[in-house]
């Protein structure tokens, strides 16, 4: 065995590649760091459909609620926009009330701006939740329509497809042919 031959054989015989190893140790092996990152990203979708999917419909008690919740924010516009037009219409009245408005003690503004602050963080706080929870649903769903799609494309193309488990969405479109 010559001498080449023989470095050669060190270096790569049984399937192995001395430089490739020696070079992970001082820097991450990029494929498999992806293949780690997607494994991550698949398990925390799956955690978040198993979180967020069953969601429970809401009552009539939780849809008044909400209901209720939404008045704020437009009665805070409308209302703003009502001062702007009652000070152009009669603004002797509008006077009187900004006279009265200048009586509040400082302190009631501070606890008023504190209240209003709670109310809209905790609101985007709870809209941020809800989007948080359509987004995983939406996620947790890739992977059918994925599956669908491919089905369908393999239908159109005039291949017969394997049976491999019930797929409401192909029955359903095999049932309309």
């Amino acid at each position: 065995m010559g001498l080449i031959e023989g470095l050669v054989t060190l270096l790569f015989g049984n399937g192995r590649n001395v430089i490739a190893d020696t070079a992970e140790v001082f820097r991450v092996n990029a494929e498999g760091a992806d293949a780690r990152a997607v494994d991550l990203h698949r398990a925390v979708l799956e955690e978040f459909a198993r979180e967020f999917g069953a969601v429970p419909r809401k009552g009539l008690f939780d849809r008044v609620i909400d209901g209720l919740n939404r008045l704020p924010r437009p009665a805070l516009a409308l209302g703003t926009v009502g001062l702007m037009i009652s000070a152009m219409v009669d603004p002797v009245w509008f006077a009187a009330r900004m006279q009265g408005i200048a009586l509040v003690p400082e302190p009631m503004w501070w606890l008023l701006g504190a209240i209003v602050s709670f109310y809209f963080g905790a609101r985007a706080q709870a809209k941020g939740q809800e989007f948080q929870r359509s987004i995983a649903q939406t996620m947790a769903r890739a992977p059918q329509v994925t599956r669908n799609l491919a089905a369908l494309r393999a239908l159109e193309a005039g291949a017969q497809l394997p049976a491999t488990g019930p797929n409401p969405a192909l029955d359903a479109w095999r049932a309309g042919e």
